[in-house]
């Protein structure tokens, strides 16, 4: 697949902002954003208020939902002024609502279910055309604001703290293909696989093998799931993080209990996301590892499926 020229995709994207008062309002503001952190043993942490994000967050992804509402991944659909590189079937888009500094949100150009199954190649193909970008994928029940829609995303590398504490994690082999490696990491706040793949072919076996041993919950097209692919210029780096759960208890409890946090790739990858500023204020250390222990597997789980690859 072509290679995506760096400096193309750097004057679209600040184009797009530019031109488009809503991308150029959410990424000035994205200067002045708040943002602490924190650290749970192995794994860092940043909370960001972030009040352009409510539209993801509080999204209603149920099927009624879903179909009272126009699609805004599709081309029909999108504003005129929202323009895109094509890249196979996929197009290349500003995200006009971002968490990074570069914000690419990469949706198929047809309008077919959010399923990761057959894809992870595609994933890592992007990840190695995008130079500069990791790459991300959230799964139906797992952040997804447009789960009847595929689509990737795409952000600055480095930006997230799970790509620096993967270095540090105690990392446990579960599985080889060719000269590609499976880990189970542990010692991190979140359950995490971690793939390095020498090649798309022996990154994707070994995906579909952990993929194989994940359980679809009742009612659901796919294991709940969160991934980022990076392409480091010799290797990919995939990150699996296996979900038991769409949105914590918090997310629905109200008064001063309610902490509206829908955790997607991006808080998995170490980066909360807080679109009200009460939140923000609030949130705690030990918050961040409640929700995380309620959405993610426990450390035996996750040891309970690398048992069986």
């Amino acid at each position: 697949m072509q290679k995506l020229d760096k400096n193309v995709v750097a004057s679209f994207l600040n184009r797009q902002i530019e031109d488009w008062d809503t991308a150029n309002k959410n990424f000035t503001a994205l200067k002045d954003v708040k943002v602490k952190t924190f650290t749970i043993g192995k794994s860092n942490f940043k909370v960001q208020f972030n009040p352009a994000r409510i539209t993801s967050s509080a999204a209603k992804v149920d099927p009624k939902s879903l179909k009272e509402r126009k699609c805004f991944l599709c081309a029909a659909n999108r504003p005129a002024i929202h323009e895109g590189i094509e890249w196979g079937k996929y197009t290349v888009l500003v995200n006009p609502f971002p968490i990074f500094p570069r914000h690419l949100t990469i949706p198929d150009n047809g309008h077919v279910d959010q399923k990761i199954e057959g894809r992870i190649a595609d994933m890592m193909n992007l990840a190695a055309a995008l130079e500069d970008y990791t790459l991300f994928y959230n799964g139906p029940k797992c952040g997804a604001s447009a789960p009847d829609h595929m689509h990737f995303q795409g952000g600055n590398c480095g930006f997230m703290p799970v790509e620096e504490d993967i270095n540090n994690a105690d990392k446990a082999e579960v599985a080889v293909a060719g000269n590609s490696k499976m880990f189970l990491a542990k010692g991190l706040a979140q359950s995490c696989f971690f793939i390095e793949a020498q090649c798309v072919e022996e990154g994707e076996e070994l995906f579909n093998r952990l993929y194989a041993q994940l359980t679809t919950p009742e009612g659901e097209i796919e294991p709940m799931l969160n991934i980022l692919c990076r392409y480091t210029g010799s290797e990919w780096n995939i990150f699996v993080f296996p979900r038991k759960k769409h949105r914590p208890d918090c997310y629905f409890k109200e008064g001063d209990e309610n902490i509206l946090i829908s955790p997607a790739s991006v808080d998995m990858g170490g980066v909360f996301i807080t679109p009200l500023e009460k939140d923000f204020e609030k949130i705690t250390a030990e918050d961040v590892k409640t929700i995380l222990d309620e959405v993610c597997l426990s450390e035996q789980e996750a040891q309970e499926i690398a048992d069986k690859l």
